[in-house]
């Protein structure tokens, strides 16, 4: 093993990517579904208000523009209108989603906001909504609101959301683990889909460690995706659903919240990649923003006798998968996969600390097929042996 007194490496988190600076082309904005919305509420209002449908509405964001959308079609009794969700160039499981708003009168000037066939229910506290309510996010009911407003100024209203599909549609999505049963979430918090939805993967982990504070747990068991995540479940059986999060590229995101929501122990299960940016002091992995340092890797071949062709090939090698390969079919996998965990975990537990309070942290390294554990902080965890 390396000395303790071992150089560690600097802590950075780098800003989220910008879409149009890493690739030849941009990939085009969309709009959220509490922005949709919101425009199909303010068309259903305007339908209440002159008995006619307006073909496009335009509504406030909360950047102080105003932005246009198409109406898909509506109906009289009770003035309701549809917009469909366009999420540009993002892979959002609501894109093309049917956002249908019905607009009531009331008698005593409020507008309230109520759920309806596939929009989700709150079960479970931690999200900022109240429990037994509809899954409408503070910002989408801000935009709902202010939408319907500007039409009818005084005067009150039931508002109803449904999305056809949206239950089915929430399958795809983590809103089971989350409390959130019956149907997708209204959410947005500036009514704008970035494509790839790095901000929102961001927002959708700080909230999972929201949720589990609020389960009254402990333990937040962070992986990089499905496979990993599948791996973990297997591996600690005892803890409830609600403490795996996907974390993707967000890991120091998940941690400074962990450490703000009083967690106490962190577990990492990931591959070999992201455990080797994160043991070279990166917690914000998108790779735009970082690379993989297989002179690290190198490092370790050479410190648990890997020989001097292994060590060259491992430093110079364009991926981590092929350290991981090196490693193999030598003597070394074991030492310094084991060590490569390590590191992970110390560079997670100094990060907490700098966040305000150190948290335990364990970690495990899986396989590319997502089947064991190859190495890990605890011996037990280990699935698979090497030669």
């Amino acid at each position: 093993m390396s000395s303790q007194s071992d150089p560690q490496p600097p802590l950075r988190e780098p800003d989220l990517p910008r879409t149009a600076k890493v690739r030849p082309k941009a990939l085009r904005t969309g709009f959220t579904t509490g922005a949709c919305s919101a425009a199909a509420a303010r068309a259903a209002a305007e339908l209440l208000v002159t008995g006619e449908l307006p073909a496009t509405v335009d509504i406030g964001f909360p950047d102080g523009k105003r932005r246009r959308f198409q109406v898909d079609s509506g109906s009289a009794e009770p003035a309701t209108a549809v917009v469909v969700k366009d999420a540009g160039d993002d892979p959002d499981v609501t894109h093309g989603a049917r956002l249908t708003v019905s607009v009531v009168p009331r008698e005593d000037g409020e507008v309230l906001l109520h759920g309806g066939e596939g929009v989700g229910t709150v079960t479970k506290p931690g999200l900022g909504l109240e429990v037994g309510g509809p899954a409408i996010n503070p910002v989408p009911r801000q935009m709902i609101g202010d939408a319907v407003r500007e039409v009818l100024g005084e005067r009150g209203a039931d508002v109803t959301i449904t999305v056809p599909g949206g239950e089915k549609m929430a399958y795809k999505t983590t809103n089971r683990r989350l409390g959130i049963f019956g149907g997708i979430s209204i959410l947005g918090t500036t009514g704008i889909v970035r494509p790839f939805s790095t901000a929102s993967w961001r927002s959708s982990v700080e909230q999972a460690v929201s949720v589990l504070s609020a389960q009254q747990g402990r333990v937040a068991v962070l992986s990089t995706g499905g496979r990993t995540e599948r791996v973990a479940m297997r591996l600690l059986p005892d803890e409830p659903e609600v403490a795996f999060i996907e974390v993707g590229d967000f890991t120091g995101a998940a941690v400074r919240r962990a450490v703000e929501h009083g967690l106490d122990e962190l577990v990492f299960v990931g591959m070999i990649g992201k455990l080797t940016k994160l043991a070279s002091g990166v917690v914000m992995t998108h790779y735009t923003r970082s690379k993989v340092d297989t002179g690290l890797l190198g490092r370790l071949t050479a410190e648990f006798g890997g020989s001097e062709q292994d060590v060259t090939e491992v430093s110079e090698a364009a991926t981590a998968r092929r350290a991981y390969e090196v490693w193999q079919r030598g003597d070394c996998f074991s030492a310094c996969a084991h060590r490569l965990c390590e590191l992970v975990a110390a560079v997670l537990e100094r990060f907490s600390e700098e966040c305000g309070r150190k948290l335990r942290v364990r970690v495990a390294m899986v396989d590319f097929e997502g089947e064991h554990v190859v190495a890990a902080t605890e011996a037990r965890w280990v699935t698979w042996q090497s030669r």
